[in-house]
């Protein structure tokens, strides 16, 4: 059993079907790669993980849960955290208020930007924060102003909010969009350290098959709203399913 099972999960957008029949298993520890040309599905499965979108049809369990009807921020709850293609960060609070504000949440269930001040004083949130940026290897960028940094230092800013959260499973929708090599690299290790650190589940969605086969533990395929294989990254590239939805006219 894994940690997310998705079943025969259908959805249409007028006469667009966007997903048809998807079938994924996610098993608890790895990290899972979901990959597939433009307009393959990609997006709109990963938003009906998080509750932006609800299926026509079919099933999406969580830890057992299922995880349709739920709202965003109720599934953040349960242990589910994502990462998006843009860095989600406050861009005008210093590194450290950008932590403290998830570590503030996740004990209190909601945040108000108000009760900053007092959050500052709070020794088991300010410890808990600063672990995380010792953990993202941030500690001492932690007095910087968010938005003065590369995307690659707000990526690595973003995980460790993430992190203060304490999820389960980690979905990173793009998470090396628009980085420099040294930072796709960098933001590789990191994900992969803490993988092995903390054995969070992540998916990721990437286009950037240097990421892909550098993380994934295992890759499913999605073309035309269907997976078309599941299966370990050595038995992927040379797959005819997966060069024929890439090269056969499947964009």
């Amino acid at each position: 059993m894994g940690i997310l099972e998705v079943q025969n999960v259908n959805k249409s957008f007028g006469g667009l079907k966007a997903l048809q029949n998807v079938n994924l298993n996610i098993e608890e520890g790895t990290i899972h790669a979901i990959i597939g040309p433009n307009g393959a599905g990609k997006s709109t499965l990963l938003n009906c993980f998080v509750g932006k979108l609800v299926p026509d049809t079919g099933t999406v369990m969580f830890n057992g849960q299922s995880l349709l009807g739920i709202k965003p921020h109720e599934i953040n709850q349960t242990g589910v955290s994502r990462v998006f293609q843009t860095p989600e960060i406050f861009t005008d609070l210093s590194v450290m208020e950008n932590v403290l504000i998830p570590c503030f949440a996740k004990r209190d269930g909601a945040f108000k930007m108000n009760a900053l001040n007092r959050v500052r004083n709070e020794v088991d949130i300010q410890e808990k924060a600063e672990q995380m940026l010792i953990d993202v290897n941030m500690i001492d960028k932690r007095d910087m102003i968010a938005s003065s940094m590369s995307r690659g230092d707000k990526r690595r800013l973003e995980m460790a909010m993430c992190l203060a959260q304490d999820p389960k499973l980690l979905l990173l929708d793009e998470p090396t969009a628009g980085m420099a090599r040294a930072d796709t690299n960098n933001t590789i290790d990191l994900l992969s350290e803490i993988q092995d650190r903390r054995h969070i589940t992540m998916a990721v969605i990437e286009h950037d098959m240097h990421v892909v086969f550098s993380l994934a533990q295992k890759i499913s395929v999605l073309a035309q709203g269907t997976v078309i294989v599941e299966d370990l990254p050595e038995n992927i590239k040379g797959h005819p399913k997966v060069q024929e939805a890439y090269l056969g006219g499947a964009h």
